[in-house]
């Protein structure tokens, strides 16, 4: 049985794009892989953009076993 857990990662302010940068995907990465350190694995995540396009984030779900 799995343990499931989800989590917002807010990325960098955007100005002209609401894409994800290197910036965002690096601290993504460093997220995940502090995360697999302490025996959790990534089920699914997704970029967000807000309504006004300033400021995104990764919503991240997460899962380990009980």
């Amino acid at each position: 049985m799995y343990v499931y857990k989800t989590e917002i990662l807010t990325v960098s302010t955007k100005w002209f794009s609401d894409k994800a940068n290197e910036n965002d995907t690096a601290k993504l990465d460093r997220f995940l892989n502090e995360k697999a350190a302490d025996g959790w694995e990534l089920v699914t995540y997704d970029y967000m953009a807000t309504s006004m396009q300033l400021k995104g984030a990764f919503i991240i779900t997460l899962r380990k076993q009980q």
